[in-house]
């Protein structure tokens, strides 16, 4: 994401999140543990519009998600946005619906690592939430559901179809979708759908670790990895073989290039500077 601004100023108040920035790193939280964090309106345009401020501010280097309470996130709230979907048109529901998707956008295309810190329900649009981060770090408790079909819509929503057989394959991902059944966290784990699996009430602490170490290292290199791993989902592999040339080729003008040799000469860490 470009970043350059123009004349509005920063949010200063994000109704739907709790947003605190410390060292780098941001961590996020859902706010509705009454209702297990279930999404409305207004939280899914708020995700999508802090994503795209802190990417481009570029003070951010890594992104903890997660969810007050007992669990994640429930998904969409059934009476707020299922109940009031029945009474939109068809260019109203267009709009939602590319709402949530550009919500995924954000997280798979913002210049840094996103850890999804997972306990507890993660179901419908919050799987896709957890699914879409870079690292889904989850304790026991942690259950995934995939609910889209059991309201009578498709398992494919908010790129679900495009990103669950990549994370987990075809035939995981088609029984996930189709059904709708809860993966516990063991089998979670399995598959790979977790990507760490903590002690019971760990999780939150381990996001938080590995977003610290994510946050301490060479930003730019975790930024253009993440990119490349997005970008040559669907490239050849002589596309794919280009692209990476001309990163490597960019980053070994960087100044973190310069540094790690620096530091390996003079037998010290290397001081990342993200550039």
């Amino acid at each position: 994401m470009s970043p350059f601004t123009g004349s509005a100023a920063r949010t200063s108040d994000w109704g739907h999140l709790r947003v605190q920035l410390a060292d780098g790193v941001a961590t996020v939280t859902l706010t509705r543990p009454e209702k297990l964090n279930a999404l409305t309106f207004g939280a899914y345009a708020d995700l999508r519009d802090l994503l795209a401020e802190l990417s481009r501010e570029r003070a951010v280097r890594a992104l903890v998600l997660a969810g007050e309470g007992r669990g994640f996130c429930s998904g969409g709230d059934v009476e707020e946005i299922i109940g009031a979907t029945l009474a939109m048109d068809t260019a109203r529901l267009l709009d939602f619906n590319r709402m949530t998707g550009q919500v995924v956008r954000a997280i798979r295309e913002c210049p840094f690592p996103v850890i999804a810190a997972v306990h507890g329900v993660a179901a419908g649009a919050g799987a896709v939430l957890a699914l879409a981060a870079d690292f889904r770090v989850a304790d026991p408790s942690a259950r995934f559901a995939f609910l889209f079909t059991r309201v009578g819509l498709s398992g494919g929503d908010m790129g679900a179809a495009y990103l669950l057989p990549r994370v987990v394959g075809l035939g995981h991902a088609t029984r996930l979708l189709m059904l709708g059944e809860p993966v516990r966290a063991p089998e979670a784990e399995r598959i790979g759908l977790i990507s760490e699996l903590t002690e019971e009430g760990r999780a939150d602490e381990a996001a938080l670790t590995l977003a610290r170490r994510l946050a301490d290292g060479p930003a730019l290199a975790y930024a253009q990895t993440k990119a490349l791993l997005t970008a040559e989902l669907d490239m050849p592999l002589a596309a794919s073989i280009e692209l990476d040339a001309s990163t490597q080729a960019l980053l070994m003008n960087g100044e973190d290039y310069a540094e790690f040799h620096a530091a390996f000469t003079e037998k010290r860490p290397p001081k990342w500077r993200g550039r």
